[in-house]
């Protein structure tokens, strides 16, 4: 039944032109990784919503039920009791946010981070190392899940600390090779979406250099696809 379904599966991306054909052998389909790291402590509540919840706040004082004087002696009277601690959170800005360090996955601790390679890329007509996300080119997979799987994989070399978000492509992109012109054949890149699982550090390799970088700052690195990406990320 499974075979039977991966095979279904497998036509219907190809009539739609998601897999290779026949007529188009030169074309090519890149499973691209959106590596995340979600927030790790909560956000700043916005100062409108402060503003509200304030206001809110000293709105219900006023219809408050008021006890007598005897009810609050008798409770200050307990004592804070063995359930009551007294503890310092931990400080919001880590050395990796002094520093700028955004090779550690220590930063940014109220937003999502997202991991980015500087290496060179399928479909560039140069050896010149740019920055991208995980990716592999699709070739026998049973899957294109699987696919970008083991592009990830390659990356960090465990996927047991990741998980996988669906099993559908998150958004997809018609891309032209790098310095190539219009007779060069474009090539078809689907995004996935993985997550970060109870880890703060990876072993990365495979590339020259690696980033985790907020939405905002992520927008510095792809300039052109700043539209692309921003409507394809929800923060």
């Amino acid at each position: 039944m499974q075979r039977n379904y991966s095979t279904l599966v497998r036509s219907l991306l190809t009539i739609r032109g998601f897999c290779t054909s026949k007529s188009s052998k030169s074309e090519k389909i890149i499973a691209s990784v959106l590596f995340e790291r979600l927030p790790v402590v909560i956000p700043k509540i916005d100062p409108v919503v402060y503003a509200f919840q304030e206001f809110s706040f000293r709105w219900k004082q006023q219809y408050r039920r008021i006890y007598p004087d005897e009810f609050y002696k008798k409770y200050e009277s307990r004592g804070k009791g063995d359930y009551q601690i007294d503890y310092v959170p931990a400080p919001r800005i880590t050395e990796a946010d002094k520093t700028n360090d955004r090779r550690s996955l220590q930063r940014a601790l109220d937003r999502r981070l997202y991991l980015l390679l500087y290496g060179t890329i399928y479909g560039a007509q140069s050896e010149m190392p740019v920055w991208h996300f995980p990716e592999k080119v699709y070739e026998s997979e049973e899957t294109l899940r699987k696919c970008a799987e083991s592009a990830l994989k390659s990356i960090i070399g465990d996927l047991s600390q990741t998980y996988f978000v669906g099993n559908a492509p998150m958004a997809h992109m018609v891309v032209q090779p790098p310095g190539s012109t219009g007779d060069h054949p474009s090539f078809k890149r689907f995004f996935f979406k993985s997550q970060v699982i109870a880890t703060n550090k990876f072993n990365i390799g495979k590339c020259k250099d690696y980033v985790w970088v907020t939405k905002d700052e992520l927008m510095e690195y792809f300039p052109e696809q700043a539209e692309f990406l921003n409507q394809m990320i929800i923060s």
